[in-house]
């Protein structure tokens, strides 16, 4: 059987660059250390910080009843509100944003700032969205869905400025992008999307097309590591979404002359090594 293993897959720079802060954390630090949410989508990774000590903020409210700690801001970032609410004695802030999410924030602030209505592209309810809205106004709205554009309360004579969530899917964001352009709106389009995103998903979809079965390994929560199973399921029908090597089901490949593997942004080198090897020595 051959085996393909994306080159893209596992840590991006960004994920990579927060777990590493939150590490030098725990081996320098002189008070508590909290991450505001899970530093990462991955679940084997939250459990190893637990156990060294480092517990999850999950709320606003977990936030105003600290008094006291060091707070990891996660690679997804968050809105100006929540840098105003740790500014205060006591808290040491250790911002993890991930740079090209950094980029994103600037963006809308200063568009909105010149007038412009902002427009995300992305999922509404995941954090890197609600934290880049927190940097815009009022006006600010999210587009996941083309449906959404018909009925949007916006007027034909304001100016749009059109970013994307990082993770989101490439394909899907040229098409939105196009709806607004029909519509005739006068729109400034930034292509937010991370290189590295992109470049994921194409050679997830260039893996897929090629093989028998394509295997997609990430957190259940994770959007990018959904992106990837969603292009590769297109391509593939015998497409597996698992989060580690114990729910590989080991029968799904059994018949096959080929597999792909791939795995998102939030995916320790360890794991996709795991099902790497499960899958050769088995076949």
């Amino acid at each position: 059987m051959e085996v393909i293993v994306a080159k893209t897959a596992g840590f991006c720079f960004g994920v990579k660059r927060a777990i590493e802060q939150v590490y030098n954390q725990i081996a320098t630090a002189d008070k508590p250390v909290y991450t505001y949410g899970p530093i990462i989508h991955n679940e084997q990774v939250v459990q190893d910080l637990e156990g060294k000590g480092v517990h999850v903020l999950e709320s606003v409210e977990d936030l105003q009843k600290l008094s006291e700690g060091i707070v990891i801001i996660r690679s997804h970032g968050v809105g100006r509100a929540i840098y105003e609410l740790l500014d205060r004695p006591g808290i040491t802030v250790v911002d993890a944003t991930c740079p090209f999410v950094k980029k994103i924030h600037r963006i809308v602030e200063e568009q909105q700032t010149m007038g412009r209505r902002v427009i995300i592209i992305g999922n509404p309810t995941h954090p890197e969205v609600e934290g880049i809205r927190g940097w815009g106004d009022e006006r600010t709205l999210v587009v996941e869905h083309a449906g959404q554009i018909e009925n949007l309360p916006v007027s034909e004579d304001e100016k749009l400025c059109i970013v994307a969530q990082t993770t989101f899917n490439y394909n899907k964001f040229q098409d939105l992008v196009e709806k607004f352009t029909e519509k005739g709106y006068d729109i400034l389009v930034l292509n937010t999307i991370c290189n590295a995103t992109q470049e994921r998903q194409v050679e997830a979809r260039r893996i897929a097309s090629e093989v028998d079965a394509m295997i997609v390994i990430g957190g259940r929560n994770s959007s990018n590591t959904q992106k990837l199973y969603e292009i590769c399921q297109k391509e593939c029908k015998n497409t597996y979404f698992i989060q580690t090597l114990g729910d590989f089901n080991p029968e799904c490949v059994n018949s096959v002359r080929s597999v792909g593997i791939t795995a998102g942004a939030s995916t320790p080198n360890q794991i996709i090594e795991e099902v790497h090897t499960n899958v050769r020595v088995k076949f």
